[in-house]
């Protein structure tokens, strides 16, 4: 029997994505569980398996095209037996990841997370049900996300070439359309000689997203940016004591991560309007602290949430991270494990950056990065004078809307996760 194979919802706040790439070509066998293609959400990119055995008979959507989470995208030839099998014993195991993280589009300084539909006040409408007035003759057959696009830049689909199967217009198609508009506008101003040794590279899919969502974020955030010197001497020596104890009993490297992300943590919950976001003229303070650590994945940069990280000692941070860390780097983060976050730390100093100026994580207010501890020359007051010694300086950086948050109560915050950082020594309970 042939039936209809629908693209999954793999998140509440998922509502399309982007065809990468099929798999499976037509009249290939696909047994249940196995890849059958590649998509990219506003959040990852990822693989889809197969939710059945059988054969790929025909695909629906074409690769680069935009499609709705839940809409048919194939149709595949199975045995009834397989199709009583799946319906009566249900869907994949709560303990199967559905597909594998490769690129991720959420990331701290190179790209934020970007979901318009994710915070929704009481009585405001979720964007997906605006009303489109004057729609184009066909108006059916455009996905919401197009026409969301074609109202917002009053644009006529006529106009556009679409890219997809038998000439539909992908959301991809009314963005690079909007692009060489832009483009074509300005192109007596940014003119570029081009000679026949340079290269011209297409952008991949998810390289746009980035861009866009940079540009989303950078143009529509008022960026600021202060910095502050933390003396890590004292952190430095209890993690030489204690990292290959940690190690041995609980399999997590012990860095100066743990520890940022609890001072942190606790300075949110103590200045609430650095845990908040900007929405139609309101500040939302968030309640939780979600912490967001970019890290190094498989695939690209990622950004896993530690959930109300507040609640969590430095041992307990240091145990999750690595947890998270080992997930990144396998491929085995969950959808869950990406969402949710608050306020974004970027750990640029295990990189061997000194100081730094990242992008926010939209649509959050603000994110830190910690730079690399650097042992240097300065003055320590001893037995009530000062010398010259040797001491651990790490770099804080902080880059906020200020929209929201002013110098002071930057500052303020900073200084609080400095305050946090340096008070700890040896008698210090926290592992």
């Amino acid at each position: 029997m042939n039936i209809e194979i629908e693209l999954p919802h793999i998140g509440e706040s998922v509502t399309e994505a982007v065809i990468e790439k099929w798999l499976k070509n037509i009249n290939d066998d696909v047994e249940k569980y196995e890849p059958l293609l590649e998509i990219i959400t506003d959040k990852v990119s990822m693989e889809i398996p197969s939710p059945y055995n059988g054969k790929l008979i025909e695909t629906l959507v074409s690769e680069g095209e935009t499609v709705g989470m839940g809409k048919v995208i194939a149709v595949m030839e199975i045995t009834d037996a397989d199709y009583i099998d799946k319906n009566i014993s249900g869907s994949i195991p709560d303990d199967t990841i559905i597909g594998s993280f490769s690129d991720v589009a959420n990331v701290g300084p190179t790209g934020g997370e970007f979901n318009d539909t994710s915070i929704i006040l009481p009585n405001q409408k979720n964007e997906d049900f605006v009303v489109i007035d004057n729609k184009p003759d066909n108006s059916d057959k455009y996905s919401p996300a197009v026409l969301r696009l074609a109202y917002k830049h009053n644009l006529d689909l006529n106009d556009v070439v679409g890219t997809g199967n038998k000439g539909r217009i992908s959301k991809i198609d009314v963005i690079n359309h909007i692009q060489r508009a832009d483009q074509i506008k300005s192109s007596d101003n940014l003119r570029l000689n081009i000679s026949d040794d340079d290269e011209i590279k297409e952008p991949t899919i998810l390289r746009k997203i980035i861009a866009t969502r940079m540009k989303k974020s950078y143009s529509e955030i008022p960026h600021a940016w202060t910095s502050i010197e933390v003396d890590m001497t004292n952190i430095k020596k209890i993690i030489n004591l204690n990292k290959e104890k940690i190690f041995s009993g609980h399999n997590a490297k012990l860095t100066y991560l743990p520890f940022c992300a609890n001072a942190v943590s606790k300075a949110l919950k103590e200045h609430r309007h650095i845990n908040s976001t900007w929405l139609d003229g309101k500040i939302i303070l968030r309640k939780d602290v979600n912490l967001g650590i970019a890290m190094a994945g498989e695939g690209g940069l990622v950004v896993p949430v530690i959930k109300k990280s507040d609640n969590f000692n430095v041992l307990e941070l240091c145990i999750k991270i690595s947890d998270l860390t080992k997930k990144a780097r396998t491929s085995k983060l969950h959808l869950e494990d990406l969402e949710s976050g608050t306020f974004t730390l970027n750990n640029t100093g295990a990189l061997g950056s000194v100081i730094g100026g990242a992008i926010i994580n939209y649509p959050q207010a603000a994110i830190i990065t910690t730079e690399s501890v650097v042992d240097r020359a300065v003055v320590k007051k001893v037995n009530g004078k000062e010398i010259i010694a040797i001491g651990s300086i790490m770099n804080l950086c902080l880059s906020f809307d200020h929209r929201i948050i002013d110098g002071l109560d930057a500052s303020n915050f900073v200084q609080s996760v400095k305050k946090s950082l340096e008070s700890i020594t040896y008698d210090s309970k926290i592992i």
